[in-house]
């Protein structure tokens, strides 16, 4: 029982940066109708940001990340006012291959910056580690885990309370009835991709603090979070949560029961599991957990 709790606190953990990486996706989904694919170098810059303001200018963790999530932000509103707002009204499967063209620029650069070798950011106190009844829990995994829940919750109270998080939430639902009502979509276009940049700084902040930082191959974490946003939906914030946090525990419990239960499905199966999940789910909620069904007339 001690070796499953603990699969779970561990996949909880790692489900925290899928979770932040998802909710960027679903930012950009609700206010531009577009899945980008832009959010693996967006979370690579992220770290790249949180270590050069940790090692280069020696600043503190905490200093540095919030630092890193402003300039991620500001990346974000540079690459959609570039590369996406002279492209409004154009079809979204273009939208979409340009954020992979963006994603891969970025990462040249990112990975010019990078070397051979991996770059790490120190967590204060980091290899500190707690234990409660056998289960045992890192102090940076703590962070992560508490750092998301406050995300999270000024994400919600962002949304509920302020103007511009009602503009978003109208941009959402209609775009042109929102400009009929005065609302500047192409500012809450670059609003929703400062927060989706922003997001992805903190995911790739705490990314750069693990035991492995960030090397050229660490985009591919963020991958794991398509399939959380297709498993909790792609409009839901919620869902975004959920399915990342999903996707986590279910990866942890994998490769931890797998290699014993069936050993026959090979070695790493558990990099597979959250897109088998997410099969699963689209068998029986084709829109996600918690995803707006769409009904069209034809």
């Amino acid at each position: 029982m001690e070796a499953f709790v603990q699969s779970v606190v561990n996949g909880l953990g790692q489900g925290s940066i899928y979770a932040l990486l998802a909710l960027g996706y679903v930012m950009i989904y609700k206010a531009t109708h577009v899945i980008s694919f832009a959010q693996p170098a967006l979370m690579i810059a992220g770290g790249l940001y949180a270590y050069h303001f940790t090692k280069v200018f020696e600043l503190p963790f905490w200093v540095g990340m919030v630092l890193a999530v402003l300039a991620g932000a500001l990346t974000g509103m540079i690459v959609e006012r570039l590369a996406l707002r002279p492209m409004i009204g154009k079809p979204v499967f273009t939208l979409a291959i340009i954020t992979i063209g963006i994603d891969i620029v970025l990462r040249i650069f990112a990975n010019r910056y990078i070397g051979v070798q991996s770059k790490i950011v120190t967590y204060p106190n980091g290899t500190k580690r707690y234990e409660l009844f056998g289960i045992t829990i890192s102090q940076q995994r703590l962070g992560l885990i508490a750092v998301t829940i406050v995300t999270v919750v000024a994400l919600a109270l962002f949304f509920r309370y302020t103007r511009a998080g009602l503009a978003m939430r109208a941009t959402a639902l209609d775009q042109e009835t929102a400009m009929a009502q005065g609302i500047r979509v192409g500012v809450i276009f670059a609003l929703a991709w400062a927060i989706a940049g922003g997001l992805a700084a903190i995911a790739g902040t705490f990314v750069a603090a693990g035991t492995a930082g960030i090397d050229q191959a660490t985009w591919i974490i963020a991958l794991k979070a398509l399939p959380a946003i297709i498993i909790g939906g792609l409009d839901s914030v919620p869902g975004a949560v959920v399915g990342g946090l999903a996707v986590g525990v279910i990866e942890a419990l994998t490769a931890s029961y797998q290699p014993d239960v069936a050993p026959w499905l090979g070695n790493n199966f558990s990099l597979v599991a959250p897109y088998a999940l997410m099969f699963l789910v689209l068998l029986i909620r084709p829109y996600g957990l918690f995803g707006t069904k769409e009904v069209e007339r034809v």
